[in-house]
This record gives structure tokens, sequence and C-alpha cells, in this order.
């Protein structure tokens, strides 16, 4: 009896044990938890409410020096109008007087805008659009919502490496040179004059057009892309300079670029390029380029009124793979080609930026990509290649010809002009810093200059006069001057001789005319040339006879 009761009194060695273990492990997770560094959620920032009750409305308007561009928003329930339901009202609240036009032109912007390019309202007067369906609706833009074009933010863009870019006009910054960042803050919001509603960052670079920030954490998180993308008002970005000075935008990022973009791209050759009224020369162009090797386009069209949609559009239907962007951003190239880099990064090994006059000349065989894998082979770092620019003339010719610039044009300039490049997205510098087709490159890429004997570009620069006298409305690259403008009179991109206005000069035809070069002439006869139509692809006389075969082939009893 007095043994059972000791042992009833005395604590077991495996409950003693397990006693201990739970005393020590209690202790470490309180220490842990007291000592480790704490690190707060990242805040959700939600947007503002828009009402239920959602209609087609002006989100904003744009005053260019030419045009309006009037931004259209769209429920998504709502279909698109055409520009045949659609006009351009201008109104006198003075006079009571009003003035209906038809839109020079309507675009797809985003998922759910539209964009519509109205002629400039006279002076004092308001615009506004009036919707042509059952019952009339007249779309008012807020006061608030009607910009100058300079200053203003009018494009941004999140890159993958969480930083921001924003395209701004009015900075007047100078060509080729950095800018201490320090001095610009990017703002992040819906209403920049409520605090409540705006996030900032410090710019990390600064030049031309383009400023780069860092983007607040709290904008890249799922949830906030969520909103982002199913929002009626997503996040806009402008630029404060010096503290005080917030700039108008209507820059609006969207959604961000993947972090982790595929090792392998889909393809190995892509080109940029920004035109205006090229839908006549633009087949030529890409049926071209596409056999020596370029397997993606990116075009930017600056406000074109032509043919262009069509043109692009039955291209495509054949397989071309084009995707058009509108940039109406008046002398605006430098950033668009920086804007097509960013695009074009995700899915092309290389890019090249030539305009709609330039044909790159391959002299080996291979086409482009070898032209590519010979200059850039693994190990070198190679960002850019640079390729040689030739200018032909009218080579005395007075109409357009029939067969195309690279058949009609065959005598130009001795000496070489300028250069064009081909570049790897990768390697270009954090600024984005482009000037006359060409980037900066961040280290420890370099850039290599091909070979006279290997690729040059035929540059159909000086065309006959009836082609050649469109430059003179309006140049597109920043910073050089319109020729109806008396600036930069001995500039390069000027042309010899002649003046500010667009008066054909005597002998224009047989002007620019020292070496009679036929080379990529007698390549394209020979590798083009239908030899039963006696045509080539791009000629409208090739696509009837191929049409009417078709014809034929439908028609023919079985």
């Amino acid at each position: 009896m007095k043994d059972r009761r000791k042992r009833n009194g005395v604590v077991s060695w495996s409950t003693f044990f397990c006693c201990t273990l739970l005393v020590v492990l209690s202790c470490i997770l309180i220490t842990t938890l007291a000592f480790s560094p704490f690190t707060p959620p990242t805040p959700q920032w939600d947007p503002p409410r828009t009402p239920s009750h959602a209609a087609i409305a002006i989100r904003e308007t744009v005053m260019l020096p030419d045009q309006a561009l009037v931004f259209l928003s769209y429920p998504p329930s709502f279909p698109f109008h055409t520009q045949r339901d659609l006009l351009c009202l201008h109104f006198n609240a003075d006079s009571l007087r009003t003035l209906s036009q038809p839109p020079i032109q309507v675009h797809l912007a985003r998922l759910r805008d539209q964009i519509v390019r109205c002629a400039l309202p006279p002076r004092g007067n308001t615009l506004s659009l009036v919707i042509k369906s059952k019952r009339v609706v007249q779309l008012q833009p807020q006061a608030s919502s009607v910009y100058k074009w300079t200053p203003l933010v009018y494009e941004a863009f999140f890159d993958r490496d969480n930083t921001t870019i924003v395209f701004v006009k009015g900075l007047n910054l100078r060509p080729e040179r950095l800018i201490e960042p320090s001095k610009f803050k990017c703002l992040f919001g819906w209403d920049f004059t409520n605090p409540k509603f705006v996030l900032k960052s410090n710019a990390i670079s600064a030049a031309q057009e383009i400023i780069r920030c860092k983007t607040p954490k709290s904008i890249l998180t799922d949830q906030a892309q969520a909103q982002a993308q199913a929002h009626a008002q997503s996040i806009k970005v402008t630029i404060q300079v010096d503290e005080r000075e917030i700039l108008p935008s209507i820059g609006r990022p969207g959604l961000r670029q993947l972090r982790n973009p595929p090792r392998r791209k889909a393809h190995e050759l892509c080109i940029c390029t920004m035109l205006r009224n090229q839908a006549r020369f633009i087949k030529e162009w890409i049926m071209y380029h596409t056999r020596i090797g370029v397997q993606r386009w990116f075009i930017y069209d600056n406000d074109s009124n032509d043919d262009i949609e069509n043109v692009i559009s039955s291209l495509k239907s054949i397989g071309y793979n084009i995707s058009q962007h509108l940039w109406p951003w008046v002398k605006t190239q430098e950033a668009g080609f920086a804007h097509c880099a960013l695009r074009a990064r995700a899915s092309c090994e290389w890019v090249g930026f030539i305009d709609v006059d330039e044909y790159f000349n391959v002299k080996i065989k291979g086409g482009l990509q070898s032209v590519i894998w010979h200059h850039a082979r693994h190990g070198r770092n190679v960002g850019e290649i640079r390729t040689r620019c030739y200018s032909f003339g009218p080579s005395g010719l007075r109409q357009v010809p029939r067969e195309g610039v690279m058949v009609g044009y065959t005598c130009r300039l001795r000496a070489s002009e300028r250069h064009k490049s081909i570049v790897r997205p990768e390697a270009l510098n954090q600024s984005l810093i482009n000037v006359v087709h060409h980037f900066h490159l961040r280290e420890p890429f370099v850039s290599v200059d091909v070979e006279k004997g290997v690729m040059v570009i035929n540059h159909y620069k000086y065309q006959v006069w009836k082609v050649f006298k469109k430059k003179f409305q309006r140049r597109v690259a920043t910073y050089v001057a319109d020729w109806r403008e008396k600036q930069n009179a001995e500039s390069k991109d000027r042309v010899p001789g002649l003046g500010t206005k667009a008066v054909e000069p005597v002998g224009w035809a047989n002007r620019f005319c020292q070496v009679r070069d036929m080379g990529l002439r007698n390549m394209v006869m020979r590798e083009f040339l239908d030899r039963r139509t006696s045509f080539l692809p791009w000629q409208p006389e090739f696509e009837h006879q191929f049409r009417r075969k078709r014809r034929r082939k439908v028609r023919k009893p079985i």
C-alpha cells in the first residue's frame, strides 16, 4: 500500500519530457515573434466607385495643332459605333450656331475605348459628338477633360521591371541627353486634385520625352491589376516637375508586362515603322521584306486618312503578321519607336526600325537572318546592327512607277547618308534614348556596322515630285523642323537647294543621280515577277488577274 501511494505521487519520465519540450518550443516561438522584423501587408488601393448606370461618354479631348482627338469610353455591353454613326458638332454659345461634320476617321484604341478624329473647332466654339441612331444623342465633354497638346502626358506603360514609363510632350529636353531625374516625380491616381487617390514615386531616368519611375507596390498587386482591367476608369499617370507643376495627363498604363518572358521568342526578326498616308506603297514594302526574312510587323499609324486600314486587312487575310497601332501624336517619332520596342520585346529577338521608303538590300545568301547571325554570333554582346543608307533620286521619272519603287528608281547618290538599325530590344538603355532610328544601348552591349558588300539600305528618298512634295506637310521626328519653317536650313534632313515651299524645282526628275544602281531591281525582277502575267505581286493588275482566275475556277463545272 505504501509503495502504491508513492508511485501515485511521482510524475513519470514520459510526462516530464513532453512538458519540458512544450515549454522549450513555446519559448522559441515567442522569441521569434518578438525579434523578427514585421513586414506590413501591402495596402489595397480601391478605385473610386463608378455609377451603375454606365453609358457611352467622352472621356477626354485633345486639341492637336491640326485636329481634335475625342476619346470615347464604352461600357462592356455596348457595341462600337462606326464612322457613319457619328458627327462632330461645333457649338458657339454666344451665337447659338452649330456646325456638324463627319469625323475624319474613327479608330479602336483599347478594350473599350474609341478615338474619333474631328476637325478643329473655330475659336470660341466647343466640340462635342452626336450619335446618329434611332434617337439622336449628343455627348458633351466636361470642361476639365479638354486638353491642349502641350504640355501633356499622352502615353504611359507599365514595364516588367516594376517601373512605369511616361511619355510627355512639352518638357523641351535636349536630344540624346540624360537629364537629372530628381526634379521629376510620377503621380498615380484618378483625380490628381484629390490626395486620397494619388500615389507618388521618384523618377529614375529622364531623357527626351520619356520619364521612367518606380511603380508603387500597391499598384502591382494582382488585385490592383484585376481592378484596372475591370474598372471603367483605369488609373492615370502624370509628371510633377520640381515639386510644383503637375502636368495634365491622359496617360493610362493599363496592364503590366510579363516579368518572366519566354526564353525562346516567337519571332527572330520584326520591323517597327511609323507612317502617314502610305497605303499606296506599304504592300510592296511588306511583301518584299517578308520574303527576305521579316516575320512580324508593327505599324504605327500617324493620322493616316487614306486606305491604309483596308490594305493592312487584305495583307493580314493572306497570312502576313501585322498589327496596326494608332499613334496620333504630332512630332513624336522617337517616343513612338521606344513604345514599339517595348511592345515588340516580348515576341521579337531583333527589331528593325526603317521607314516605308527604305528597303534592306541583302547581297549575301540567306537573307536578313544570315546577316544577323554573321554579325551577332553567340558571345559577341551585339545589341545593334547598323546599315548604311544610299538615297535614290527620281531617276528620270515624272510619274509614280507602276512596278513599284524598287524597279522604278535606279539612280542614286554616290555617298551614303546616315544609317538605320536592327536592335535587340533586351539591349536597350533604360532611358530608351533614340535618334534617327538608332538607340542607346546598356552595358555590355555594343553596336556593329554592316559591310557594304553584305547589306545596304536603298532609301527611295527623292521620288517623283507628286510623292515627294507630301513631305512638306509635316515631319514626324521630334527634333526635325518642318520644311515649311525656316529652321535648320543646313540639316541633312532637308533637300539641297529646296526652299520652304512645295514648289517643284527645275529639273527635279534628273536630280540626285550620280550612280546607276540596278542591283535590287534585277533581284526583284528575277525573284518576284510572275512569268505568266508579267506582273509583280504588289501591282494592282496582279491582284485583278488572281481574282479573275479564282472566279473561273469557281464557275468551272465539276
